[in-house]
Formats: structure tokens, sequence, C-alpha cells
């Protein structure tokens, strides 16, 4: 009897050069079996490049991948058989139904077995079976590619910004899609340009720039090293509160419609804060505490943006 590896991705001093360009610089990380990873990274990052390898499509300059504990450089054969790929702007054949799209690809794979049913009711395409592609709205395209993705029953999952371009319903069905893959034991790496998705789906975030990682960890360890505080946003009907906040010695920032957001390192300063304000007679209309997501996260350590339409073409 085989026992599956602890881990399905073990990425040890990797390296990718392209000329002077050093994409990839001496980075590791490992993908437990059965989790979903999301790889994080401004364009430019290294994270295509990086993703690439690991699909067996690129090379490294130096250092070892193994995937399924096999070494992504000698045994491609044996890997492209036991992953499953959805790549960024999936498209297929305009006039083939859904169930036609999914037979296509897996004879097209050569898997005699696969579970058409099973996948059409895994990506919630019941209703959809005799549709044709061209029909399809955005997000039932991307459920599409997830099942045929899924045609030779893979043992990891690559899907390349799964939801980019889908309005937030019908990214939120997708999501179901791949909650349900991690449910049926796959293991998912995921890249994603959306913070959201990565916070609510991910067991792991790696986040890469200028070819490093610079952070590795759950969605809540990330925000917990990274960003533990909390923000309060007040609504005050006059400048009062502002005073009041800023001669405690905090640093109060005035947003539109007279919100201000106060950064606190502890629950007891906005207790404190209230007080003052009841005690000035400039109570809020209205207050919300929260503390800071995978994004204020990323900001702080990248410097910038996860999706920046300026360095669009950039070499990954």
């Amino acid at each position: 009897m085989t026992t599956e590896p602890e881990h399905a991705i073990v990425v040890e001093h990797l390296t990718k050069r392209y000329g002077d360009l050093l994409a990839v610089n001496d980075i590791s990380f490992h993908v437990r079996t059965g989790e979903v990873f999301a790889f994080l990274g401004p364009n430019g990052a290294g994270k295509s490049t990086t993703v690439e390898i690991i699909e067996t499509i690129r090379t490294p300059t130096s250092g070892s991948v193994c995937l399924l504990d096999m070494d992504v450089t000698t045994r491609k054969h044996d890997i492209v058989q036991r992953i499953g790929v959805l790549p960024q702007g999936f498209s297929s054949f305009d006039k083939l139904t859904v169930r036609e799209t999914i037979q296509y690809y897996a004879r097209l794979f050569g898997s005699r077995t696969t579970d058409i049913d099973g996948l059409i009711e895994l990506a919630n395409l019941k209703d959809k079976v005799n549709e044709q592609f061209r029909t399809l709205s955005g997000g039932l395209k991307q459920r599409l590619g997830i099942a045929i993705a899924l045609v030779n029953d893979p043992e990891v999952v690559f899907l390349d910004e799964p939801t980019t371009g889908l309005d937030p319903r019908a990214r939120r069905e997708v999501w179901k899609v791949l909650l349900s893959l991690k449910k049926n034991g796959k293991t998912v790496f995921l890249t994603t340009h959306y913070m959201e998705e990565a916070e609510l789906l991910a067991d792991t975030v790696a986040i890469i720039s200028k070819g490093k990682i610079i952070a590795l960890g759950t969605p809540d360890e990330l925000i917990e090293r990274n960003a533990n505080y909390l923000v309060l946003t007040l609504k005050a009907v006059d400048g009062t509160p502002f005073e009041v906040i800023q001669k405690m010695g905090f640093e109060p920032v005035p947003e539109n419609h007279k919100h201000i957001k106060v950064r606190v390192e502890h629950a007891d300063d906005i207790r404190k804060i209230l007080n003052a304000l009841t005690d000035a007679g400039a109570a809020p209309l209205s207050l919300d505490v929260r503390r800071p997501n995978l994004e204020a996260v990323f900001l702080k350590l990248t410097g910038e943006a996860l999706r920046d339409d300026s360095l669009e073409g950039m070499p990954e």
C-alpha cells in the first residue's frame, strides 16, 4: 500500500536566469498534499516563471523542484499525467456543448475512465450540459475550464487567475468549485490577483517580490506578523473628534464624507478614544473596527498593489 507524500511540491534553492535578468532568486518553499496554496506577486516578480518550472514548461538554472516525489527536469512525462492546469484566459471551441467539450478533452488526454457526469456536477454545470461554449458567461467558462483540468483525475491542480474578469457573484461560484477540489483531496496551486480570494481559500500563502519569497504562512499568520493592529473608522459631524483624537497622541486620517480612520495597537485604545469623545461631547454618528487584511500585508511588504497595469507585459 502506497502512502501520499507529506508534500506534493518541494522547491529548494530555485534560481532562473534569462541572460542578465535574475527572474527567480534562490527561493524555497513546500506545498503540503491536499492544501490550497496561493502564490501572490506583482507582475514581473517571478511568479509565472516559478509556476512554469513546477509545471515542467521551463527548466531551472539551478536548484531543484520535486512534484509528487519526482524531479521536474527528469520525470516530465510521468508528471504531466498527474497534474491538471487551467491557464489564464481559458478558451475552447465555440460550438461544442459543455458535455462535448469535456468529452473532447478527455479523449485528447487519452483518459478512458473520466467521470464526465461527476465533473459536470463538481463544476455545478448540470443545467448547462447542452449549452454551447460561446453562449456561456465568463464564470461558467471558468468552471468548465476547471472541469477540463480534472479530466485525467490529477493529484495536483494549477489554476492561473481563475476568477480574473468575473463579477463578484460569478467569482463566488468559482470559489465553491475550488473548495470542492480541496474537499475531494486535490492539491491546489492557485495564482491570483484577488486578496480576498487568497484569504478565503488558501491554507498557505507565499508572496514573491523581485524574484524572492518575502513572506510565507497562513493568511492569519501573515496578518498577525505584519499587520498586528486595528483600524477604527468614525463618522463625525464636525472636526471635533479629529482634534480630540490627535491630542491623545494618535494619528487620525481624514477621509471623504467626514470619516476618520485611526490605527490603534490595542483594543483598549478604542475604549479610551470613545470615552474621550463622549467627554468632549463629540460622540461619532457611527463607528467600525476591523483588523487589516492580506491586502495591507502585501502593500507593506512589497510597497505596491498586487495588480499594476503599468507593468503589463514585463517578464515574470
